[in-house]
C-alpha cells in the first residue's frame, strides 16, 4: 500500500485504464460497515468487475468485492453487497446527464484513505476498441525503450 502525501491507497483497478478512456474523475465517499473498513485497511478488496450506476438520484456501486474480516465473527458483512456512494447533488445531476449519452459509464478506479475516510475515485469513461488497446501498448513499449536508451546514454 502506497502513501502519497497523506493518502493511503487501499486498492486500485488497473484494468480500468486499459479497458476504458477515462474522461473525467470524481471523488466519492463510501457508506461502509465497520468490518468492511477493517478489511479495506488490510487491502482485501477487489474492484475488477465493479461498476457504478445512478438509481433514484443516488450513485450505487455494484460488484465490488470486500473480503470478510478475519476477526469479524457474526458481525461480518456480505462481500458483494451494493454500496452507496456519497457525492454532491450537482455532481450527481451532471453524471445523470453524461451517462444518458451513448457509451458513457461510471468505472471505479481506486479506493484510498484520506484523513481517516475511505474515498473512491470514480471515472466517467467510454470503452476502448481493440485497436486502441494495441496503440496504447505500443506507445507504452516505445516510451519504455526511449527511457532505457536515455538511461544508458546518461551512464556514458
Amino acid at each position: 500500500m502506497n502513501k502519497e502525501g497523506g493518502i493511503k491507497i487501499a486498492t486500485e483497478n488497473r484494468k480500468a485504464r486499459h479497458d476504458y478512456h477515462i474522461h473525467e474523475t470524481y471523488e466519492a465517499g463510501l457508506v461502509l460497515t465497520g468490518t468492511e473498513v477493517k478489511s479495506l485497511r488490510a487491502g482485501k478488496a477487489n474492484l475488477k468487475d465493479s461498476f457504478a450506476r445512478i438509481e433514484n438520484g443516488e450513485v450505487m456501486l455494484h460488484n465490488m468485492h470486500i473480503s470478510p474480516y478475519d476477526q469479524g465473527n457474526r458481525f461480518n458483512h456480505e462481500p458483494l453487497r451494493t454500496r452507496k456512494l456519497l457525492m454532491h447533488r450537482y455532481e450527481i445531476v451532471k453524471l445523470i446527464g453524461k451517462t444518458k449519452e451513448k457509451g458513457y459509464t461510471l468505472v471505479p478506479i481506486k479506493i484510498y484513505f484520506t484523513r481517516g475516510r475511505a474515498k473512491l475515485e470514480l471515472g466517467l469513461a467510454t470503452g476502448k476498441k481493440l485497436y486502441d488497446k494495441r496503440q496504447d501498448l505500443a506507445a507504452k513499449d516505445a516510451k519504455r525503450e526511449m527511457d532505457r536508451a536515455f538511461r544508458e546514454r546518461q551512464k556514458e
